[in-house]
């Protein structure tokens, strides 16, 4: 990537940046009224990258920072506007809270294939390999344990329905 503008763009492929720059600029205005109007660069790129999975340490080291740094932006700025536009109870705490948050508030966009099954389909799929196995005939045997989190959202006749299917 050339530019700064163009990093961590896939975050606009599954979230709505621009209602959500939006909401946060509105937040921005109330708590720093003094500040620059209107989120900065920087602030754009590092809710991008938060977006985008990336903790802070990756965000700063893929743009060559200080990840003290990075963390001490995100401090400042996105986590209190983020914090008051979600009006979550207690400090941001973990980057990773940010994209469930948000999630929740309704700025991720639904793919087709969400739309399709309705969020029927599992959350986190986990899969361990519990014993591998290694005969005299040159066969290896593998032992898999698989774990499938399905969504609990689904009420009463619904959830039956789903499982009947």
């Amino acid at each position: 990537m050339n530019t700064k503008d163009e990093m961590f763009s896939e975050a606009s492929n599954f979230w709505d940046l621009q209602k959500l720059y939006q909401d946060l600029e509105a937040v921005k205005r109330l708590l720093s009224p003094r500040s620059r109007q209107g989120l900065t660069e920087t602030e754009k790129l590092y809710l991008r990258g938060l977006l985008c999975g990336y903790s802070p340490a990756e965000i700063a080291k893929k743009l060559f920072q200080s990840p003290k740094s990075v963390e001490v932006y995100l401090c400042k700025t996105l986590y209190p506007y983020l914090k008051n536009l979600l009006d979550v109870p207690s400090e941001v705490g973990n980057w990773r809270n940010i994209c469930n948050w948000l999630n929740d508030a309704g700025y991720k966009k639904l793919s087709s294939g969400e739309n399709l099954f309705n969020n029927s389909l599992p959350q986190e799929a986990l899969v361990k390999i519990i014993g591998i196995n290694i005969h005299k005939e040159n066969t290896i045997s593998i032992d898999i344990n698989l774990q499938l989190h399905f969504p609990s959202n689904l009420k009463g006749d619904e959830s039956k329905n789903n499982i009947d299917e």
